[in-house]
């Protein structure tokens, strides 16, 4: 039997939590470590997707109702509006079926109400949970690893640890030391998030939105309602190009709220709440080694971030459920080496790499805003393309033809 000490998971927001929450589902212990004390906020666009939807009804179908009848915490959304450069837009669901659906397919939350939910789900007969606890340093010798920790001032040392979990976020210690990751601007985007409340003209089923504004092409500026008149507002590009052009994107986002006339009627009675922050996103518009002797890494500290939508929390979830199965194969079969541990990232890599790349083919086209503007006066236009666009959001085999460009060549021809 191991004990909680031989599986060690670093960071508890969504990756380490479902990780944690599906190893407890086999009842296999280990420890959880969180250099924060919960309730604790996480600067993020906020919106959880289907694929959210999706693992926590893995995990148990209860815990998606019981989030749910949280009004004042989550809000219930339908699916996203994409509004062109030109100011066009088109709306789609995220099921193009609806009658048959229980719940929501997405909802939006502030990362300070999930994250909490998620955390006081964890089973702590199986973990052993250290808040306000930062890992300071990691030690390998053949595939074990020690690590110190600061607690109340106090250093700590975990040794004899089998393996690693790294769910720390894109400033990973384990991704840094163990698996020598770090930041590439070309696959790293910047953000930055804003509260607001009263902004109007938000869509009757909370669609998100992403608008492609040309003051902030390559990038792209969203709009995400939330419970309580409030609103996400945030602006996210490429790091590569912030860097390049030296964009000021925090002031570019306010000068396109204050000025640009597809907007600004919408946030003339509406009020910041708090300062505007900023983060990085790193984008799974790349394969990174996910796994090694002895660790794996989940969510954002493995890069696993959709790099045309930049939501991380649906992938972060994916990839802890999917690291709980491979390290109860690994308890099984007493084998942590970096051969056996591949499988995690050849399994994670099997069923999302076609996402992330048909993603990062998007994220592309955001340098062409004619394109974009195209596309959406066509479907505009014309009610079948409208329905194969919203086909493409949930069928990925269809969503490759936005890759092709003959899809864009018949539209050109029949126009």
């Amino acid at each position: 039997m191991l004990s909680p000490h031989q599986i060690v998971i670093i960071g508890a927001g969504p990756a380490g939590c479902a990780t944690s929450l599906f190893l407890a589902k086999q009842g296999i212990p280990h420890t959880i470590i969180e250099k924060q004390t919960f309730p604790r906020d996480k600067i993020c666009g906020d919106a959880l997707s289907g694929k959210t939807v999706y693992v926590l009804n893995e995990l148990n179908p209860q815990i998606v109702h019981q989030f749910a009848a949280q009004t004042d915490k989550f809000i219930d959304s339908w699916g996203v509006k994409f509004v062109a450069p030109n100011g066009k837009h088109i709306d789609i669901p995220f099921k193009s079926d609806m009658s048959n659906q229980a719940h929501p397919p997405g909802f939006i939350a502030k990362r300070v109400h999930f994250d909490h939910e998620l955390f006081k789900l964890i089973d702590t007969r199986y973990a052993h949970v250290l808040q306000g606890a930062e890992v300071t340093e990691i030690k390998q010798n053949q595939g074990i690893s020690e690590i110190t920790y600061s607690q109340n001032g106090k250093a700590e040392i975990i040794s004899g640890i089998q393996l690693l979990i790294g769910a720390e976020g894109d400033r990973s210690i384990v991704a840094k030391k163990l698996a020598g990751l770090s930041k590439e601007n070309n696959h790293y985007c910047a953000g930055i998030r804003a509260y607001y409340k009263g902004v109007e003209g938000m869509h009757l089923q909370n669609f998100i939105e992403l608008h492609f504004l040309e003051e902030l092409l390559p990038g792209y500026f969203w709009i995400f309602p939330l419970p309580n008149g409030e609103a996400n507002v945030g602006a996210g590009m490429l790091s590569a190009t912030v860097s390049k052009k030296k964009v000021n994107l925090k002031a570019d986002m306010l000068r396109a709220i204050a000025n640009n006339p597809k907007i600004k009627d919408r946030f003339k009675n509406a009020t910041l709440q708090g300062k505007i922050q900023g983060w990085g996103l790193p984008l799974g518009s790349k394969k990174r080694r996910l796994s090694g002797n002895g660790y794996l890494l989940v969510g954002d500290a493995g890069s696993l971030i959709d790099p045309f939508t930049g939501e991380g929390i649906g992938n972060a979830l994916y990839s802890g459920m999917m690291a709980a199965s491979v390290i109860e194969e690994a308890i099984k079969a007493n084998k942590f080496d970096e051969a056996f541990l591949k499988r995690y990232d050849l399994a994670f890599y099997n069923r999302q790499w076609d996402e992330l790349k048909l993603s990062h083919t998007m994220q592309k086209l955001c340098k062409y805003p004619w394109l974009f503007n195209f596309v959406v006066n066509k479907a505009n236009k014309n009610k079948a393309l409208r329905e194969t666009i919203s086909c493409m959001f949930e069928d990925l085999d269809l969503r490759a033809k936005l890759r092709n460009p003959l899809f864009y060549a018949k539209l050109l021809l029949n126009d």
